[in-house]
């Protein structure tokens, strides 16, 4: 991506269209999950060799292997799901990216061997969004987590990244942003639960020329991952959540927290 900054709403809105026009001349994606869980399990590779793969038969234009955050699922990684079909393959070997490639990736046939299967009927589930994992999971913070390449700001803003904090730039002020998340009632993701919306306007009414803001990715336990998923898999999200709230609070610089585990 160009190092030019965008400037106004409709920079920002240019910016997304044309990578959404380049995104479009995509006819399938091959999408593996490269969280932390999946990566101990060996996704890089797995990822590495469908991009030897598909480039070796000159397909690398209209099919791309996307690396994404973690996908939520992860004692089955690695987790491969061909896009726009939804079908999902677990557990995979970079000695199985050959076969998948040529019989579901070219050949729409699915493999057997690589489906999930219920753990209670023995069925085996073809698509992602069937599996009684997800199927009743409705995905806010995450839910771009299987679908974008962390690393690359293009596809969060090709989906809409970006788009809360020009609306509001363009024409919102900070009393304005404040009484609308504390209409909104959200609240921290922490134990106490403390209203936002209160403590942005505690900062903003503070004394003091030059604040903070922290965001505290600290884990409470050893290992967990939700602060770390969310991190690894949608990290403009978490950034463009800070804009509004220092735009809201006054604050002039930034920190993000993140313990050493």
């Amino acid at each position: 991506m160009s190092d030019k900054k965008i400037r106004s709403s409709s920079q920002l809105k240019t910016l997304r269209e044309k990578h959404r026009d380049r995104q479009d001349s995509v006819k399938q994606w091959v999408t593996v999950c490269g969280g932390t869980g999946c990566r101990a399990y060996g996704c890089l590779k797995v990822s590495g060799a469908l991009q030897d793969e598909i480039k070796s038969r000159g397909l690398d234009k209209e099919i791309q292997v996307r690396v994404t955050g973690c996908h939520g699922f992860c004692e089955r990684g690695p987790l491969v799901v061909i896009q726009p079909s939804g079908v999902l393959y677990q557990k995979v070997k970079p000695g199985e990216v050959k076969e998948i490639v040529e019989e579901t990736v070219i050949g729409s046939r699915v493999l057997d061997r690589l489906l999930y299967k219920h753990p209670t009927s023995g069925e085996k589930i073809i698509l992602e969004k069937e599996v009684p994992f997800y199927q009743k999971q409705k995905r806010l913070i995450f839910g771009m987590n299987g679908l974008i390449d962390p690393t690359r700001i293009e596809d969060y803003i090709t989906n809409d990244g970006y788009e809360a904090l020009a609306r509001i730039l363009s024409g919102s002020k900070p009393e304005d942003v404040i009484s609308l998340i504390k209409k909104a009632n959200l609240r921290g993701r922490g134990g106490a639960g403390f209203p936002t919306g209160i403590k942005w306007e505690f900062c903003r009414a503070s004394a003091g020329d030059v604040k903070y803001l922290i965001c505290n990715c600290d884990e409470g336990d050893p290992g967990a991952y939700m602060d770390r998923s969310l991190l690894e898999g949608n990290p403009h999200l978490v950034i463009e959540g800070m804009l509004i709230g220092a735009y809201a609070t006054g604050a002039s610089k930034g920190y993000i927290y993140v313990r050493t585990e």
